[in-house]
This record gives structure tokens, C-alpha cells and sequence, in this order.
């Protein structure tokens, strides 16, 4: 029977919207930052490919005074008066947790005032309203629009929308992507990647010149290194759908010497993606890809490999009616972690997890969570950091908090070896 294009659906204003964006989205990379920066600072956060090493290094620097600042109270004053004259709207139609949160209380801590649209039934989309028309008037309220979708492609289109408000001369607002579909979530990656570094400082309070913890750790692992470079880094779990793996690791292909291992089953579904692939090798990372902790690589176990773990559950809410009968036949016990497996990895590895963890399928059991590698619930704090930082330097209120943070707590006891005498 010939198939009549009548049948076929018409594309709603929502898809030809998309479309108008099209051309401008099938570019390499490079070709798209220029376009979502201005004076050369981010305006809009819509990929992971945006963030050089030495950006990232400039948010956990400032993340780290933000956290410094936010224990003392003159420093909390400080903060809260920086962007009370900014409004956010936080437009999160996928549901989220931990994202919106931390958002939240980023914008907060800078005085950010915040509102949200978290359920599309109860705006103007119900009576028609596309998309595009939601968030140019949000544009109209809002000077930051912090947006989660299931629609991918969704929040790069919006970033060239407000590019093209700007370039007629009307009211245009940064965009910050929130999570887009399958496509990516690049500020998780921001979070992971300032875990990550807070973690190879190999540092601890108590440590002085002449005993630290990286010197203790260096007697064990003499090749041990600080800093994210010369790394190994596993992602365990669901690797085709999961765009925090995706945007992590195409930031963690930007240092030097480091090996990602992939740990996936051999399923179209859930193993490494092409493009993915095909761009870390195009810019010369070193990948494995191996189907349980067990393989050995180099005659070594993976397990034993490791300097982290980036643990994912497998993520069942984006199952086809063919996925089921498909995975009931692969083991997938081989993707979780239990005691014996964290016994044999490396004294310093953190673990991670960009949560939700599933409770069922029980990818990273309770048991672990009082191990001191287990740095999840640390990461996810991590996010209100980071995110706070990202926000400062949108808005170029970087450079106060450090002008201020070195003006309050820049001074140091001077321990005079001669004092004079006490009369």
C-alpha cells in the first residue's frame, strides 16, 4: 500500500521553529562559540565545548571564594548585594531536583530573584503558545533564563533566537542550558570537573609543609600527579544516553595525558556513541572501551586502573518498547559497584555519580556512601559552587569577588622570629 503524505502529521510551529535554526546548529563547534560569547566572557552556556581549561580554572577559583566568602557573615552581605538587581527565570519543563535546586540557591547566594515555570500545563503553552513565544516573553521580564527540556536542540536554538533579538536592537537575555534533551548538560560537567579538581589538590586541613597528604599517597603511587592531567577516568553505566558522560568527557579530552575507559555493554543503546567517539579521537584522547571492571587492559584489571569513577544508572524513562526484551538479555549486574570492587581501586579514586541513583537497579549501594571515595553527595553540593560562579562571571562580577576576597582576607599573621621584649 503507497503511503499518502497527508497522513503524516503536520509539524507543529515548535518543530519549524527548530528548523529555522537547523543550519546554524549542523556546524563544527568552533564555529559556534564566537557566537555565544560577548567581550570575550560567556552570554550564553549551551554546550560543554565551550569551557577551555583555563576558564575552568578561573570558575573554580572563583567558586572557591564563594564558598570562603558564604561562611562569614560580612562575606554573605557581600555577595547577596552583587546581583540583587538581576531577575532569573528558571524555565524547567523536565523534571529536576538536584539541577533546579542548586540554580537556585546559586542565584540566591548572589541575590539573584528567582521564579520558575516547572509544569507547561500551567502557562500560556496550554492555549498555543510555542516554545519561542515563551521564552521571548520571559526575555521581557527576566535578565537570565536557566531552561531544562526534553526537546533537544531546544536551548542552542533559544541562544540564536536571543542573538537575533539583539542584532534588531531588541531586549535580549543570556541563556543557560539546564539540560537539552540527549543532547548535553554542560553545567553538571561544570560540577564534576570542579569535584574533580577540589580532589586532585590532594589536600586536607590538617596538613603542614612537612606532612601532606600528597606526599603520603606519592609513596605508594610515585607517578602520582596533581591537577586532572595524566589521568584515567572510567564512566560505568549508561554511556549512549547519558549526556552528563558526554559532557564531561568531551571537557576531560581538553587535559593532557588523560585515558577515558568506557564501561558499557556491547548494546547499540547503551555503549559509546559514535560522534562522541569520533570526536575524542579527533582530538587525539586515548579510549577504551571494555564490558566489565574486571577486563584487563594491559594485563591489568580496569577496577585497578582507575584515578576516578564516574558511575551512571542505566536510565530506563527514555526506553523504546523494543529496549526492554533487548536489555533482559544482557547482564547487567556487571555495572554496578560493590564492596569488593571499591576495595581494589586506587586509595585516592573518587567516586561519582551524577544522581538520580536508582534504589532497584542499584548501581552504587548504601554500603559505599561512608567510604571517603565516595565524593557524590560533596559533587552534588559542588553544583550550588559552581553554578554561583558561572552566574558571577555571566554577569562580570568575577573580578569583584576577587578584589573583594583579597581585600578582606588577604592578611596573614606576621610572626615576628625577634619580638620585642614585653616590659
Amino acid at each position: 500500500m503507497s503511503h499518502d503524505p497527508s497522513d503524516s502529521p503536520s509539524p507543529t510551529q515548535d518543530e519549524l521553529d527548530l528548523l529555522h535554526y537547523e543550519s546554524r546548529i549542523q556546524r563544527p563547534v568552533r564555529m559556534k562559540i564566537p557566537e555565544f560569547e560577548r567581550n570575550e566572557r560567556l552570554r550564553h552556556v549551551i554546550f560543554s565545548g565551550q569551557f577551555s581549561v583555563s576558564m575552568l580554572e578561573d570558575l573554580a577559583e572563583t567558586a572557591d571564594k564563594i564558598r570562603i566568602l558564604s561562611k562569614m557573615r560580612d562575606g554573605q552581605d557581600f555577595l547577596i548585594r552583587l546581583l540583587n538587581h538581576k531577575r532569573a527565570m528558571l524555565y524547567f519543563t523536565q523534571p529536576s531536583t538536584r539541577t533546579f535546586l542548586s540554580f537556585m540557591a546559586a542565584c540566591q547566594i548572589l541575590g539573584i530573584t528567582c521564579n520558575e515555570v516547572r509544569d507547561p500545563t500551567t502557562s500560556s503553552e496550554t492555549k498555543g503558545e510555542t516554545r519561542f513565544d515563551s521564552l521571548r516573553m520571559f526575555s521581557s521580564y527576566f535578565d537570565l533564563i536557566i531552561m531544562r527540556s526534553k526537546l533537544a536542540r531546544l536551548a542552542e536554538s533559544c541562544a540564536y533566537l536571543m542573538n537575533d533579538l539583539e542584532a534588531t536592537g531588541n531586549r535580549s537575555v543570556p541563556i543557560i542550558n539546564a539540560g537539552s534533551g540527549s543532547d548535553e548538560h554542560p553545567t553538571q560537567a561544570l560540577l564534576d570537573i570542579y569535584t574533580l579538581q577540589r580532589t586532585f589538590q590532594f589536600s586536607r586541613p590538617k596538613d603542614s609543609p612537612a606532612a601532606t597528604r600528597f606526599d603520603e599517597l606519592r609513596r605508594d603511587y610515585p607517578d602520582l600527579t596533581k591537577g586532572l592531567s595524566n589521568k584515567v577516568y572510567g564512566f560505568c553505566g549508561d554511556i549512549g544516553r547519558g549526556r552528563t558522560v558526554r559532557s564531561l568527557a568531551s571537557l576531560l579530552g581538553n587535559y593532557e595525558g588523560v585515558t577515558l575507559i568506557f564501561i558499557a555493554p556491547d548494546d547499540p543503546t547503551l555503549s559509546l556513541r559514535d560522534d562522541l567517539r569520533q570526536r575524542l579521537a579527533d582530538r587525539g584522547v586515548r579510549i577504551i572501551e571494555v564490558q566489565s571492571f574486571e577486563e584487563l587492559v594491559g594485563g591489568i584489571p580496569v577496577i585497578e586502573q582507575l584515578d576516578a569513577l564516574y558511575m551512571t544508572r542505566i536510565q530506563k524513562e527514555h526506553n523504546q518498547a523494543s529496549d526492554d526484551a533487548q536489555f533482559a538479555a544482557l547482564d547487567l549486574s556487571r555495572y554496578k559497584l560493590n564492596l569488593d570492587l571499591v576495595s581494589r581501586m586506587k586509595r585516592y579514586a573518587p567516586i561519582l555519580h551524577p544522581f538520580p541513583r536508582d534504589q532497584h537497579f542499584g548501581e552504587i549501594p548504601p554500603e559505599i556512601d561512608n567510604d571517603p571515595r565516595a565524593v557524590y553527595f560533596r559533587q552534588a553540593r559542588n553544583g550550588m559552587w559552581v553554578r554561583a560562579a558561572l552566574l558571577a562571571s555571566i554577569f562580570g562580577v568575577d573580578h569583584q569577588i576577587a578584589r573583594f576576597f583579597h581585600e578582606e582576607y588577604s592578611e596573614w599573621h606576621d610572626y615576628n622570629e625577634n619580638p620585642a621584649p614585653i616590659h
